[in-house]
C-alpha cells in the first residue's frame, strides 16, 4: 500500500510539471531541480548532477530520461514509467487534439507555412551548431562526422544509418580508448544488472531488426513505428535536432504533408513538456488517436530503454575507456547524420530566394544573439512568411 502511495506521489508532481515546464530542456532541468532536490529533496545534488550527466551521454530526449531516473530513483522501474507518463501526457494529449482541428486553423494561408520552414531552419541549424561543438571539438571526431554526412546524404537509407553507427563505434572503440577516465556515478541504483541486461537487448535488438523488417515487410504502421523509434535512438542534445530525421522520414514518403507537418512543429513549440511529443502530432495526424499514442510511445522507448539499461552499469562502463571511446564515435557520426538530414529537405525546400535567406538571416540573430524563446522565433517566422508572400 506504501509502494502505491508512492508512485501516485511520483505520478501527480511528474504531471503537474508536464503542465507547467514550459521553455525546453534545459529549462526542464531547472525546474526538476527545484521541485524534486530542493523542495521535496528526493535526491542529493550530487546525486541529481550525475543523473543529469548520464542522461546528456545518453541519445534521446536528455530532460525526459532525468525525470524518468528520478522516478526510478524513487519508485523502482514503475516509478520511472509513471514519472514519464505524468510529464509526457499533458503535451501529447495537446497535441493530439490540435491534429485534429489542424486543417480548420488555416495555417496553410498566407505565406505562414514558408516562414516555419524558415524557422525549422534556423533552429535546427542552432541545436547542430551546439551539438557540433560539444561532440566533434578536435579533427578525428570532425572527420567521423563527415564521414556519416557523406554516407547517408549519398545513400539515403534507413539501413545506411545504422551502418554509420556501427562503423563509428568500431573506430572508435579503439581510436579513443585512451581520453582521459571520468569518475563514476554515486547514484544508488534500485534496479538489477538483469534487467539492465534485458533493457539494452532490447534497444540494440530493435534498432537492428525494425529497419530490416521495414525494408522487407510493406506495412505503414511498422514504418512508422521503425521511424520514430530510430529517431528517438539517435537524436543527441535535445527535441530540436529530431525535426529534421523526422521531415526526411514522413514528408517525402507522403506519410503526412509539409504542413501539416511544420504547423504541428509549431504548436509543439507552445506546449509544455519534451518537444519528443511532436511525434504525437505526426502520428495522430497519419493514423489518429491510436497513431498518436504509438508514434509517442516509439520515439521515447529507445530513452527509456537505454535509462533502464544503463543505470545498473553505468560505474564500470564510465571506467571502461574502450565502451567511452566507441560513445565518443558515434556521438561525433549523429552529429554528421543530422547535418544530412538538415540539408535534404529542411534547407533546400525552405531557403530558395535571397528574401527567404535573409529571414533567416535575421531570425538566427534573433535567436542566438537576442537570446529570444523558440516560441518567439515561430511567431516573427510567420509573420515573415506573410511579409514575404506580400513582396
Amino acid at each position: 500500500m506504501q509502494y502505491f502511495k508512492k508512485l501516485l506521489e511520483i505520478f501527480i508532481v511528474s504531471t503537474r510539471l508536464g503542465f507547467t515546464s514550459f521553455g525546453g530542456p534545459v529549462a526542464h532541468l531547472g525546474y526538476f531541480h527545484q521541485e524534486y532536490v530542493r523542495k521535496r529533496k528526493w535526491m542529493d545534488e550530487k546525486s541529481y548532477a550525475d543523473l543529469v550527466a548520464l542522461s546528456q551521454f545518453l541519445p534521446g530526449p536528455a530532460s525526459s530520461q532525468v525525470g524518468i531516473g528520478i522516478g526510478v530513483m524513487r519508485g523502482g522501474v514503475l516509478g520511472g514509467i509513471v514519472s514519464f507518463i505524468g510529464f509526457t501526457m499533458p503535451s501529447v494529449i495537446a497535441l493530439i487534439l490540435f491534429a485534429y482541428f489542424a486543417q480548420q486553423l488555416g495555417l496553410m494561408e498566407f505565406g505562414i507555412i514558408q516562414g516555419l520552414k524558415i524557422v525549422a531552419v534556423v533552429i535546427v541549424a542552432h541545436a547542430i551548431l551546439g551539438m557540433a561543438k560539444s561532440l566533434t571539438p578536435d579533427l578525428t571526431r570532425k572527420s567521423i562526422a563527415l564521414f556519416a554526412l557523406l554516407i547517408t546524404l549519398l545513400i539515403p537509407h534507413n539501413l545506411s544509418q545504422i551502418g554509420v553507427i556501427l562503423v563509428a563505434g568500431l573506430l572508435g572503440y579503439s581510436m579513443f580508448s585512451k581520453k582521459e577516465e571520468h569518475d563514476g556515478l554515486s547514484l544508488q541504483v534500485p534496479l538489477s544488472k538483469k534487467i539492465g541486461l534485458v533493457c539494452l537487448s532490447l534497444f540494440f535488438g530493435l534498432l537492428t531488426i525494425l529497419p530490416i523488417l521495414s525494408s522487407l515487410i510493406s506495412n505503414t504502421w511498422l514504418s512508422m513505428v521503425d521511424s520514430f523509434y530510430r529517431a528517438g535512438a539517435l537524436v543527441f542534445g535535445g527535441g530540436h535536432v529530431v525535426l529534421p530525421l523526422l521531415e526526411r522520414e514522413f514528408v517525402p514518403t507522403g506519410f503526412i504533408s509539409e504542413e501539416a507537418f511544420l504547423s504541428g512543429y509549431a504548436a509543439a513549440q507552445a506546449v509544455p513538456g519534451p518537444l519528443f511529443t511532436f511525434a504525437a502530432f505526426i502520428g495522430a495526424d497519419m493514423n489518429g488517436w491510436l497513431g498518436g499514442m504509438i508514434a509517442t510511445f516509439s520515439i521515447f522507448l529507445p530513452a527509456i530503454l537505454l535509462i533502464f539499461g544503463v543505470l545498473p552499469f553505468w560505474h564500470a562502463l564510465r571506467k571502461n575507456h574502450h565502451i567511452r571511446g566507441a560513445f565518443i564515435a558515434i556521438n561525433a557520426a549523429v552529429v554528421g547524420i543530422l547535418i544530412s538530414a538538415f540539408y535534404m529537405p529542411i534547407w533546400t525546400s525552405a531557403i530558395i530566394t535571397p528574401l527567404d535567406f535573409s529571414l533567416a538571416a535575421i531570425l538566427f540573430f534573433m535567436l542566438v544573439y537576442w537570446k529570444l524563446p523558440p516560441w518567439l522565433i515561430v511567431l516573427a517566422g510567420a509573420l515573415g512568411g506573410v511579409l514575404i508572400e506580400m513582396t
